[in-house]
């Protein structure tokens, strides 16, 4: 039985993931958080969180690293861990940090730092020649403007380290602009708590479908696991509405955006990692939007688990403890899975989402999650407002999508303003 060390986590559905993986595969964590009713808030009422199915539960100061670093390795000293783990974005190169500081398995720290920072992702892929959009990082309002000018509208405005599409905006011209930067510079600490960089990333806008390469990095071998596809509403925003694996493409399509996934990986530096690199898929050839040093999101690795039994949280749970991960699949009966996201389109008070229990008892529905009423609902401007999520399967093929599409229209939800 290994000893993980838990760093934060997500408190969507990779909270919940990564603690069945680890007793899953018959090994114990120890859960350290800065603030612990930041999870036990987001637990259904009468239940316990899964973190806290952890071993320990230790307090500390996670955003500080000068103190966090010597207080682990007394941790480590009294409590023995074989592997470091987190799947929130804002605690990955601390994270990493603190492997190889214990002399533990681990990606290395300053490739995951730079994959966790936008502005330095487009500067290495830049460098490495790994194809992607124009770019300009600036902080101060004229030199924002200048680079915009520069670049050409219409582009895409970046915070260079939030992440679930925050503050993210296609700006059509200068007016537009100066309202996303604004908006940025006033949202100068994160939701854990971490002050931010003034950075904006400023990019040429894309054209065509996004995908995502979803991939297991160990010991010098990078294996794709699959494409996901995704759809994206909300403009001016870009809000994930759905995803299905594995993605409806041309076979040199599929092997372009994985060769290109692969590419990005490599010049990264990143290795003994479970990555989801986001991918456009232009008339130009593939580029890259991101690199994300963790698994997917937004239940893409229950998608492919779906489909090809392969699971990606375990892979995690392996890679973080220096175990080679089984990613041998089978055939589960499925051939492609797809999740719809339920997307507010107005603020106010959910009174109710009608339509559910149908839903509940279609055929190939494989989950089914709806906010309850009284919860409080902010028009969508980022992957963090759903309602909810439909997510089926097709036996026979790429049909999932529009299974999903489908029941998603059956449901209604009624939202009273406040």
């Amino acid at each position: 039985m290994a000893h993980l060390l838990m760093v934060e986590s997500w408190v969507g559905s990779m909270s919940r993931l990564l603690p069945r993986a680890i007793r899953e595969s018959g090994h114990e964590f120890t859960f350290l958080t800065r603030d612990l009713h930041h999870y036990l808030r987001s637990a259904p009422e009468g239940t316990a969180h899964p973190l806290l199915a952890a071993r320990h539960v230790l307090t500390a100061d996670t955003n500080d690293t000068a103190t966090l670093l010597p207080a682990v390795e007394r941790l480590h000293t009294a409590l023995g861990f074989d592997g470091v783990i987190t799947s929130c974005d804002y605690y990955l190169p601390v994270a990493a940090r603190l492997a190889d500081r214990l002399g533990l398995p681990g990606p290395s720290a300053e490739a995951v730092g730079n994959a966790c920072r936008k502005d330095a992702t487009r500067r290495v892929l830049d460098a490495a020649g790994v194809p992607g959009p124009r770019f300009a990082v600036r902080s101060a309002w004229a030199e924002v403007a200048e680079a915009a000018r520069e670049i050409g509208y219409p582009l895409v405005v970046k915070p260079v380290d939030l992440c679930a599409g925050m503050y993210v905006r296609r700006v059509d011209d200068e007016a537009a602009l100066r309202d996303a930067w604004r908006a940025l510079d006033g949202f100068p600490v994160n939701a854990r708590g971490q002050r931010r960089s003034p950075a904006v990333l400023l990019e040429e806008l894309l054209d065509g479908p996004e995908v995502s390469v979803e991939t297991v990095s160990y010991g010098g071998t990078t294996e794709v696991i699959g494409v996901t596809d995704k759809s994206v509403g909300g403009t001016p925003a870009f809000i994930e509405t759905g995803h299905m694996f594995p993605a409806a493409l041309a076979p040199a399509d599929a092997a372009a955006a994985r060769e290109t996934a692969v590419l990005a990986l490599k010049a990264l530096g990143l290795d003994d990692v479970v990555a989801h690199t986001e991918i456009k898929l232009t008339a130009a050839g593939p580029r890259v939007v991101e690199v994300n040093p963790r698994p997917a999101g937004n239940r893409i690795t229950e998608l492919i688990r779906h489909v090809t039994g392969v699971d990606l949280a375990t892979a995690c749970v392996d890679v973080a403890l220096g175990h080679r991960p089984e990613l041998r699949g089978w055939d589960t009966g499925l051939r492609s899975a797809a999740i719809g996201f339920l997307v507010p389109a107005t603020a106010g008070t959910l009174a109710s989402i009608d339509g559910g229990d149908a839903v509940r008892e279609a055929p190939d529905v494989l989950e089914v999650q709806l906010a309850e009423p009284g919860r409080t609902v902010e028009a969508a401007g980022s992957n963090n407002a759903y309602l909810g999520h439909v997510m089926a399967g097709d036996p026979e093929g790429p049909g999932a999508r529009a299974r999903v599409e489908a029941l998603l229209s059956g449901l209604r939800p009624r939202v009273v303003a406040r």
